[in-house]
């Protein structure tokens, strides 16, 4: 994230505290793993100020911080979506699924085989993982977490899918070194508006 250890320490802390108000908020068991999400979200930046302090590197922080930036978000998103979702739309949220499957094992064997380095840039993070066709996989990543939300067949995640897609658009374009740091902090932010949804969800009625 931006600015410091400190302020990812205190945003992890709150977007985790929104994560167990959504879980214990949750009507249909379908929607825990979505309103788990700000969990990971929260952890994931709570492992972020790690990196901060211990001024980036390659270290075990950076590495934790790659695979739940990467692999994991990459399936457990368009997986979580895929649960709440009514039945008419999980036959191309499987797909989705599919292709984050495929990703994040392009993602997982390059952290594997590393490196990956965290750089300190200013008040933002960079990280360097060294991957074979980069484009194709950013977009896989981002067609199965961004499309997954897009195409759920539920208005409230559609427009979260919205919020999210037009917030990675402009962590892209202001911030293309700490695009991935930037976009998940943001999107951890964002689980504000996961919880309303929880809030205002009925459980699916299923024939």
């Amino acid at each position: 994230m931006c600015w410091s250890a400190t302020a990812d320490l205190v945003a992890g802390a709150g977007v985790a505290a929104v994560g167990v108000a959504c879980v214990t908020g949750a009507r249909d068991s379908r929607d825990l793993p979505l309103a788990a999400l700000p969990l990971l979200l929260g952890a994931h930046q709570i492992v972020e100020a790690m990196v901060w302090d211990s001024g980036g590197g390659s270290g075990a922080a950076t590495v934790l911080w790659a695979v739940m930036a990467m692999p994991l978000l990459t399936v457990w998103v368009p997986a979580a979506v895929w649960c709440a979702a009514p039945p008419s739309a999980r036959r191309r949220l499987t797909v989705l699924f599919a292709v984050g499957v495929v990703s994040a094992a392009a993602l997982a064997h390059g952290i594997a085989v590393g490196p990956v380095t965290a750089e300190i840039r200013g008040r933002t993070v960079g990280y360097t993982l060294d991957l074979p066709h980069p484009a194709l996989l950013v977009a896989g990543y981002l067609l199965a977490t961004v499309g997954s939300l897009l195409l759920s067949g539920d208005r409230g995640l559609l427009v979260l899918g919205v919020v999210v897609g037009v917030g990675a658009a402009v962590c892209f374009t202001l911030w293309r070194l700490e695009f991935v740091s930037t976009w998940c902090a943001f999107a951890a932010l964002w689980s504000v508006l996961l919880l309303g949804w929880i809030r205002r969800r009925r459980p699916i009625e299923v024939m």
